[in-house]
């Protein structure tokens, strides 16, 4: 996998990496990326045993061990955590209808989960802990988004007990994850492959999207200066559901019609990536930002005098108002990710074998 990364190159030297959730969307790719990182030991933690062994025979990596476990049982994380420096948390329920209707899954995982996690890298002295987050967790209306907002806010209340020289707790929020699992442009290839009708819940409806690669340099940047509950964002543009089913029909020159479905569960028109009062609290790296927590005391007593006078010059940084890809610069994107040259050269292949007989 092709990653340009502007990190350190040493920052992975003769590290022993943890990553929960190592045979998901993330997981699997960050994995491959670390392969050249001169890391002393990379562990894969998850309880998918037929995920794991796939993995673990395209890899044929002795130095990559393999953890069947649970981030719900605390002492399967427990057994994987010795002797980690860096953990990147990437466990999670994410599907939002299947969150919407086991929402007690949801926060087992998501909620309970997480504090194990981060509970046993700071009883193991683990030097840093870096935690996946989305934008569902702004103004959430449904229940990935919901216990993703409490997982940061645990976080952070853990980190505002930390002292100096233990474990830094720090996060990463993005929007939709190109091509991550379970997500729609692999259901649109799908469909395209299969000659079906695209569907398509609300063309009108804005995403944030964010290629794998940039993805795992934000979790990267995050790692290299993250400080006690710090949210990092990476600055993104955001397109239609419409005009992201079209670019893909014009990439494979397909002739599938549009069905509107109408919106699923839990589902919003827009998406929040942060809100007004965590732009108050940000610093700009040049395309990424940094949220600090909101470490305030307790006392609101000097607040209920004098108040945020910045606070109505601000707006919402959302899917709607963010800049926009065009058609043509959806198509752009789509057209430079491996899984989309990958599905056109096995088209043309597909062309050539039928032609020759």
């Amino acid at each position: 996998m092709d990653v340009d990364s502007k990190l350190p190159v040493g920052l992975f030297k003769g590290k022993t990496i943890l990553v929960t959730g190592g045979t998901g969307s993330f997981g699997g790719y960050f994995i491959d990326y670390l392969l050249d990182k001169k890391f002393k030991e990379i562990r894969v933690f998850s309880r998918d045993e037929l995920k794991q062994d796939n993995m673990r025979l395209r890899l044929q990596n002795s130095k990559i061990k393999f953890y069947i476990g649970d981030v719900r049982d605390r002492s399967s994380v427990d057994d994987a955590m010795s002797g980690v420096d860096y953990v990147f948390h990437a466990a999670a329920l994410k599907q939002v209808p299947a969150c919407e209707f086991f929402p007690k899954q949801a926060m087992q995982t998501n909620v309970i989960g997480s504090q194990n996690v981060i509970e046993s890298a700071i009883s193991h002295g683990v030097s840093k802990v870096v935690s996946l987050s989305t934008d569902k967790a702004v103004y959430p209306v449904n229940a990935l988004g919901i216990t993703k907002a409490l997982m940061e806010k645990v976080i952070q209340s853990t980190s505002r007990k930390l002292s100096e020289g233990q474990t830094v707790l720090t996060l990463v929020r993005y929007g939709n994850v190109l091509f991550s699992r379970g997500s729609v442009i692999p259901l649109f290839m799908k469909l395209i492959r299969e000659n079906k009708a695209l569907t398509l819940t609300e063309p009108r409806m804005t995403r944030f999207l964010l290629p794998l690669k940039e993805a795992i340099n934000l979790v990267g940047f995050a790692l290299e200066n993250g400080r006690q509950g710090d949210i990092f964002v990476r600055n993104a543009s955001s397109c239609s559901m419409g005009d992201l089913a079209q670019a893909l029909k014009n990439i494979f020159q397909s002739n599938s019609e549009i069905e509107i479905i109408g919106m699923r569960h839990g589902e919003k028109m827009h998406e929040t990536l942060v809100s007004k009062e965590e732009l108050l609290r940000s610093e700009d790296f040049g395309g990424y930002l940094r949220l600090s927590m909101d470490d305030r005391e307790l006392s609101y007593n000097k607040y209920l005098n004098e108040g945020e006078r910045q606070f109505g010059q601000i707006e919402d940084c959302t899917s709607k108002n963010t800049p926009q890809l065009s058609v043509k610069e959806i198509q752009e994107m789509l057209s430079s990710q491996p899984e989309i040259i990958s599905e056109l050269n096995r088209g043309s292949q597909k062309l050539e074998t039928s032609s020759a007989h």
